[in-house]
């Protein structure tokens, strides 16, 4: 209880007087969703954080299962190289979508040689995207595959032999076998988008991201009462979104039981 109120309680505590005592004073926090730059910074973030989920989720998912079931030459290899990105700050992870996505970047080059225009979107919502993306995988792919593991096997070996469709065994046996895991880790994935800075400050030319938003109101404008309430704003909604994937897990789990 000693370390709770130390480190989280009384810092919060404080991030929430602090907003309060600036100009606005509480009506900060209404700034925040009323402004039409703040605002649109915070549906920005929103809209991303969701869209990488979902991304993360297929493709996470997918690779999760594939790697839990099939045991091949290189397997190893293969999960070491997809777990990479976990070992990379984001200034490191901005930095490689510079140089696939960039003015003088891979992608770009490619373009440019097969006779079409040079194709440059790491300065991007498309560039941040794929950098979220590029860090979210592997925490997908990891928990999936835990979750896929413990399955068990009679189950999608019994639908096989009543004929099932592969689809329907997608539907009605991995899925809902792997729904807490998907759950907590779209929402880590989720949570980690919306707070993510070092990525977005690397290509934040023409980003507006709630993060970066926070940044320019404290460092430019020296306005640290709006960058408190934004801060606040951001981690009650991550911490919304955590609590409804903690409950959703818990109600699943139960269920199965």
């Amino acid at each position: 209880m000693t370390f709770f109120t130390a480190f989280w309680l009384l810092p919060m505590a404080r991030l929430a007087l602090f907003a309060a005592d600036g100009r606005e004073g509480w009506a900060a926090y209404l700034t925040v969703v009323t402004h039409p730059r703040y605002f649109e910074s915070l549906v920005a973030t929103v809209l991303l954080s969701a869209a990488v989920t979902a991304a993360t989720l297929v493709t996470g998912g997918l690779s999760g299962v594939f790697l839990s079931r099939h045991r091949f030459p290189g397997r190893r290899t293969l999960i070491g190289l997809l777990t990479l990105p976990l070992a990379f700050p984001g200034v490191v992870v901005g930095f490689l979508v510079i140089l696939l996505a960039g003015r003088q970047g891979l992608i770009g080059a490619l373009s440019q040689s097969l006779g079409g225009s040079r194709i440059v979107f790491a300065y991007s919502m498309g560039g941040l995207f794929l950098g979220y993306l590029y860090f979210s995988i592997p925490r997908v792919l990891l928990t999936v595959m835990a979750a896929a593991e413990k399955l068990d096997p009679a189950l999608e070996e019994a639908a096989r032999s009543l004929g099932a469709p592969p689809l329907r065994i997608l539907l009605d046996i991995l899925i809902p076998g792997l729904m807490p895991a998907l759950i907590g880790a779209g929402a880590l994935c989720f949570a980690t988008s919306m707070g993510a800075f070092g990525t977005a400050f690397t290509l934040a030319t023409r980003i507006s991201v709630l993060p970066m938003a926070i940044y320019t109101e404290f460092t430019l404008f020296a306005d640290m009462a709006i960058a408190a309430a934004m801060s606040l704003v951001l981690g009650l909604l991550t911490w919304a979104v955590l609590a409804l994937a903690r409950s959703a897990t818990g109600a699943g789990v139960a269920a199965a039981a």
